[in-house]
């Protein structure tokens, strides 16, 4: 049997090559606009012509009505955005200099946040580090490499030369989205491969703001562990001391692990995983040295969170602090109207749980729901709860998730006192 590294790496040498002529693209007048204000995407209903038929990863250069260079970026004929837009209004050329240039400016943004006791971090966020559809986490000594068009595909071995010249790593493993794995799989590309360092045999360690958590890169929701929350949990932290708290949606228990170094005489992980509550207990055994993560109570609850929090009224139990931070309940647009009703419904019963004067702290990761809409859906949810909300603030990306475009702006989070 072949080795699973070796048959990845190898299989990349399958892939044809991007097309040494480029396509040529005329697009909409709306689309020039939007291309010329550096909006990184172009979608294959504002093409109006088209040199020749592409494939994944080819350089597709877009003129205007005039014949004059708009921008330049990655094919990617089986999607909606059919153009990932690398350069804007100058011309470029697309090469491992340029990509490793890329690459080397990301990771220096990221300089402040690898000096605070902090080895897990987004070195690249995409479009907002200008290379739209490529996501590089990295995990103290691993990074994790996650694809969201096939557009990249060809170009793995190109960007593994660039990682290594800016960041030290000892692994570096490939993730990819459902719609990058339909295409890789055929070629032996599988998601969760090693492509650099033996497979590793167990969960990997990092540490976050001093705290140390366990990863799992292969397996794990996104690339293993949801980075962007990062300064929630650590504003979380400074609200925790002497409350009693419910964590839902837990996950591996971020959230509490920081209410209890806060101070927190007890912490609630409510999570429908089984899988995620054991590892939320091993990220809790890994802080225990800190006095106050062990003189904290904790307990682990593996439910369904909306019945999990109706039981919880039920029988009494209340909290000072509840943290509710559920994944996307909207995919797509025709989505939408059904998860604001369940942020609403989960706002109605999170606050069921809390005390008065109690605090909240909602999120939503739903890009397709705005900032104004989420708000206003847990407002109606406290109303209907009976309870008034004084709303203290309202967050958004960290960091390392810069947002350049409104498209990218999917993180937001309300605290409020009730």
């Amino acid at each position: 049997m072949r080795h699973p590294m070796l048959a990845t790496v190898n299989s990349f040498s399958a892939l044809l090559p991007p097309a040494e002529h480029r396509l040529a693209l005329r697009v909409t007048r709306q689309a020039q606009r939007t291309l010329h204000q550096g909006h990184p995407w172009l979608f294959d209903r504002s093409i109006v012509s088209q040199s020749a038929e592409g494939r994944a990863g080819d350089l597709a250069v877009i003129f205007d009505d005039r014949r004059r260079f708009l921008a330049i970026g990655l094919y990617d004929p089986s999607s909606p955005i059919r153009v990932r837009v690398l350069q804007h209004n100058a011309p470029a050329t697309i090469d491992a200099a340029f990509l490793a240039g890329r690459l080397a400016t990301a990771v220096e943004r990221r300089a402040r946040l690898a000096a605070k006791e902090t080895t897990g971090y987004r070195l690249v966020h995409g479009e907002g580090d200008e290379l739209p559809g490529l996501v590089i986490d990295r995990y103290d000594r691993v990074l994790v490499m996650k694809l969201y068009t096939p557009a990249w595909l060809p170009y793995v071995p190109v960007l593994l030369e660039g990682v290594a010249a800016v960041v030290p790593a000892e692994w570096i493993v490939l993730r990819m989205s459902r719609a990058v794995q339909r295409e890789a799989e055929p070629l032996g590309i599988v998601d969760g491969a090693t492509l650099t360092g033996a497979p590793p045999d167990g969960p990997h360690l990092f540490v976050e703001n001093g705290l140390r958590f366990e990863v799992d890169v292969l397996r794990g929701q996104k690339t293993g562990f949801f980075l962007d929350q990062r300064d929630n949990r650590a504003r979380v932290e400074t609200l925790a001391a002497g409350k009693e708290v419910l964590n839902v949606f837990a996950y591996t228990g971020g959230f509490s692990l920081y209410a209890a170094r806060g101070g927190a005489s007890s912490t609630v992980s409510l999570d429908i995983s089984v899988p995620a509550l054991e590892a939320a207990q091993r990220n809790l055994a890994l802080n225990e040295h800190l006095p106050a993560v062990s003189a904290c109570q904790h307990e682990y609850l593996a439910e369904n969170a909306f019945t999990g929090l109706a039981r919880l009224a039920k029988e009494g139990r209340r909290f000072d602090l509840v943290v509710v931070d559920p994944p996307s309940f909207a995919q797509q647009q025709s989505a939408v109207p059904g998860a604001l009703h369940a942020y609403e419904r989960l706002a109605k019963l999170a606050l069921g749980v809390m005390r008065p004067g109690g605090t909240l702290v909602a999120a939503s990761c739903s890009s397709r729901v705005s900032s104004e809409d989420f708000f206003a859906s847990i407002r109606t949810g406290a109303s209907r709860a009976g309870r008034v909300l004084h709303e203290f603030d309202h967050t958004a990306h960290p960091p390392d998730h810069p947002v350049r475009f409104p498209e990218m702006a999917y993180l937001k989070c309300l605290y409020a006192l009730s």
